[in-house]
């Protein structure tokens, strides 16, 4: 295992960029620890599979290098790399066995075949095909198949890294919790440095233990699930993360209390702020009180979930979002407020403390 260092990362697709929205990553800065569990977290086209590939040596970068424990690859082969990549749909030799697809990177690398049998059949109980060892591959399910390329990835010991991209896609729901249990219960075994990349939430909060969401091509925050859920350092993280996502309405200043309409809420201290920001308060759902006081809403629909029921409804001209859980009544003239503890402020979209510095 190693660990992997992006310094000022910039990649273009394109010829002679200029602009930054010419550059499908721009200045990514990161390291991933040695036998950490990392997930990058983003939509479609932010620029997660492009990092997962620089560091790979599919793709050079127009700028920057890379670095494994301190020594700079970024003009090393792929193989050289030594990496190990689970790709979104199998990649697998149909005409072999099971078996045999687990076993051709070994035998490629001259494992002793006690060893690489004694791989073989671990990585197969892992995945759950030693039934079907002795199989074809091309006789079996996608899902089947998929396992494979999984497996493939990790029946190797000696690799720096295992990256996954977006490896679960064909795979069936149950099956999925399934698998990434497994792969949780590998890292914790083998500690593997293992890079996760997928658009969905709830596979990088249950997979990694450190979450790297990307936004336009650049790194907005890394941190723990509650990190991001509790102190997202961008308004798109707030957006991204949760269902529903953060809500974001703009305000203005009054001294250390931010204001939005008649309604005014305290604030830890004193922002000190640059220039004339653009302002925004983030208030995730569960932190929205629905009572007789507050700000007057005029709630639009109510959705049912059992232990919960999501409100959402109108404020001064926005849309707002509020959890309430059992028990908790809508007032016939609902107003909401703020729960302090769940409140952020933005500026420019950035999360702003209050020694006055953006995060």
């Amino acid at each position: 295992m190693a660990r992997i260092d992006l310094a000022n990362v910039r990649h273009a697709y394109g010829r002679n960029p200029q602009a930054d929205s010419d550059y499908a990553l721009r200045h990514v800065n990161q390291a991933f620890e040695n036998g950490g569990a990392y997930a990058l977290l983003g939509p479609s086209g932010c620029g997660k599979t492009s990092v997962l590939n620089i560091i790979s040596g599919l793709v050079q970068p127009s700028q920057g290098r890379v670095r494994f424990d301190g020594e700079d690859v970024t003009d090393l082969s792929t193989e050289k790399r030594n990496i190990a990549q689970v790709f979104q749909f199998p990649v697998i030799y149909d005409s072999m066995t099971v078996r045999e697809n687990l076993a051709f990177p070994l035998r490629n690398r001259g494992v002793k075949r006690a060893e690489a049998n004694r791989r073989v059949d671990e990585v197969l109980e892992m995945i759950g095909l030693k039934s079907r060892a002795d199989r074809k591959a091309r006789g079996l399910t996608a899902d089947d198949k998929q396992k494979i390329s999984l497996g493939r990835g990790l029946v190797r010991s000696d690799v720096n890294a295992i990256l996954f991209d977006e490896p679960l896609t064909v795979i069936d729901p149950q099956m999925k919790w399934e698998l990434r249990a497994q792969l949780k219960e590998l890292h914790r075994r083998f500690g593997y440095t293992m890079i996760y990349v997928t658009h969905d939430q709830t596979e990088a909060l249950t997979f990694a233990d450190s979450v790297v969401v990307m936004y336009e091509g650049q790194i907005v925050q890394v941190g723990s699930p509650e990190d991001l859920f509790e102190r997202p350092s961008h308004t798109f993280v707030g957006h991204f993360i949760g269902s529903p996502g953060m809500n974001v309405i703009p305000t203005t200043l009054d001294g250390a209390h931010v204001r939005v309409g008649e309604y005014v809420a305290p604030l830890p201290g004193l922002p000190r702020l640059r220039g004339e920001p653009k302002l925004e308060i983030g208030v995730r759902p569960e932190y929205v009180r629905m009572g007789a006081e507050g700000i007057p809403v005029q709630i639009t629909q109510v959705e049912d979930l059992g232990r919960i029921r999501i409100v959402r409804a109108v404020a001064e001209g926005h849309v707002i979002a509020a959890v309430l859980r059992e028990g908790d009544e809508i007032p016939a003239d609902p107003h909401i407020t703020i729960d302090p503890k769940g409140l952020n402020l933005y500026a420019d979209s950035w999360r702003v403390d209050f020694s006055g510095d953006r995060k």
